[in-house]
């Protein structure tokens, strides 16, 4: 193989710059998502004739500026909130864009080498793609912020399919379109091959579609006749300056108060208050709030459903012996403590600190919310004869915690968040956008409070039936319902992905077989 120098043109740079921006319009705020159909397109362009160290240069650059548009607001949380100067939170969103970067510069890296190899880029582009964003969902805790599929989230015909395949599909497909669209612009070869590829992408996109439109159908067939519930969803819009001083608590509690009691559903229904929505120890019953919480569901006659910190004592000593939760309470008609959730999926550099010792400025993200502990797994809490799977703020971007709550019964999910971190930025929007596909996977109705938005009811469908703005104090009600369905993603999780790393295994192993013919 003839060896290529490592030379990187304009107009190449140009191109990977353009598919960076193209992937970040395709999500929110722009959330143009049919540009993800062609983001790739430019930076296919770009490394056609590259070697893998360009190809791993120009798929850096191109994860680079996607990365930097859709993470940006990290600057902002860490210098509003960890209190750094705005340089270093500069640093920091760099940091973690380069990260993330590194996946789309082994994807187009890869891509070279199995190329270079003989392996058509219509087989190994969706399967390298797709395995990679799997990677990135899992190692060192997880990060599925905003993969591909997640730019689809309002496109509902089409997204169905994910309770099936997972989000990964909705990623296969997209990779496998843009390949084709790349192929037919430059191929030399106007034959059968590429004919058949654009046959392939154009039955795939149809049999998605369909299955879509059979799906939403079915499903609002069987919303029509399944059990009902009211809920109301509280978002407090408390400004987080204030929201964990003392002297506030009595003003943010008869805030909530007031909202609860205004939008009180039917008897036995449910209130769900945000994250974090009660800023003290609620466990504390000599706390002299305690009693205000307990009279509220009294008073509503409705299950309430809300945020707190929490402690175990683990030892008999002084402070060091003590672990904070964060935990979701949920108190009866009758103001009882009827079940309590401890968050299981903690944010990294936000509720607990890893490699605290190497890096001990980062403290400083942490002053005021703590070092939080991990709760004992994800569990439903039961309401009467339901059961309800909470996910506590990041919680509902991993798709591992809704299945589970499925498979252990839950009808109804619940998110509860504190979104007031990220400001007027994109990021409220991007997180509500992946929480609808947690709905989808496992077609149960999902309900959202966020402390200042976005709150919203999500239907099985992935459909957005009603949500709040950004920055306002209101309370959202409506009717929510318990549909009995059981999905190929729920009892099997990402086997879709299994195909795919097989696949590509496959093609690891017919590379070096070639390579051992030499």
């Amino acid at each position: 193989m003839k060896k290529r120098s490592l030379r990187i043109s304009k107009i190449n740079l140009l191109l990977t710059v353009s598919s960076g921006i193209l992937l970040f319009l395709s999500f929110p705020k722009y959330g143009i998502g049919i540009t993800v159909w062609v983001a790739l397109v430019p930076l296919l362009c770009a490394i056609k004739n590259a070697g893998m160290k360009e190809a791993f240069i120009l798929g850096f650059v191109t994860g680079i500026v996607s990365n930097v548009g859709i993470m940006y607001w990290i600057t902002y949380v860490v210098v509003h909130y960890g209190h750094l100067p705005y340089y270093l939170g500069v640093f920091i969103m760099l940091l973690l864009a380069a990260y993330l970067s590194i996946y789309v510069a082994l994807f187009t890296a890869g891509l070279i080498y199995f190329t270079d190899k003989g392996i058509p880029r219509i087989i190994t582009a969706p399967v390298l793609w797709t395995c990679l964003e799997y990677g990135k969902s899992h190692l060192f805790t997880g990060f599925p912020w905003e993969n591909l599929a997640h730019s689809q989230y309002l496109h509902r015909t089409l997204i169905q399919v994910v309770d099936i395949t997972g989000t990964f599909g909705i990623t296969f497909l997209i990779v496998l379109v843009n390949v084709i669209i790349f192929d037919a612009m430059t191929s030399k070869f106007k034959g059968r091959r590429l004919w058949g590829e654009i046959v392939l992408g154009c039955s795939l996109i149809l049999i998605v579609s369909g299955y879509g439109h059979f799906r939403t159908h079915q499903l609002g067939e069987a919303d029509k006749t399944a059990e009902a519930m009211d809920v109301a969803i509280i978002q407090g819009n408390i400004d987080q300056s204030i929201k964990w001083n003392p002297r506030f608590q009595y003003e943010t509690i008869s805030a909530y108060k007031h909202l609860s009691l205004q939008k009180q559903s039917s008897r036995s229904g449910l209130t769900v208050w945000p994250e974090t929505a009660v800023p003290f120890f609620f466990q504390d019953e000599n706390n002299r709030m305690h009693g205000e919480i307990v009279n509220i569901a009294k008073n509503s006659g409705e299950w309430l459903l809300f945020g707190s910190p929490s402690y175990i004592k683990e030892c008999d000593g002084g402070e060091d012996c003590v672990s904070l939760l964060n935990s979701a309470f949920l108190l009866s008609p009758q103001g009882r403590i009827s079940d309590q959730y401890n968050k299981v999926h903690l944010v990294p550099y936000g509720e607990f600190v890893p490699l605290r010792k190497l890096f001990p400025f980062i403290n400083k993200l942490v002053v005021g919310v703590g070092d939080f502990r991990s709760g004992n797994g994800y569990y439903p809490l039961t309401m009467n004869n339901h059961k309800l799977g909470i996910l506590i703020c990041y919680e509902g971007i991993f798709p591992e915690a809704g299945r589970t709550y499925k498979k252990m019964g839950a009808d109804l999910l619940v998110n509860i968040t504190n979104d007031a971190w990220f400001g007027n930025t994109s990021a409220p929007y991007q997180h509500l956008s992946m929480t609808v596909f947690r709905a989808i996977e496992n077609r149960l109705y999902l309900v959202r409070s966020a402390n200042t938005g976005v709150s919203a009811i999500i239907d099985p469908t992935g459909r957005i039936v009603s949500k709040t703005e950004l920055f306002t104090r209101s309370a959202l009600k409506d009717k929510i319902k318990f549909i009995n369905y059981k999905t190929v993603y729920t009892k099997y999780g990402d086997v879709f992905i299994v195909i795919c790393m097989v696949s590509l295994l496959c093609c690891v192993i017919i590379t070096c077989k070639k390579e051992n013919r030499k």
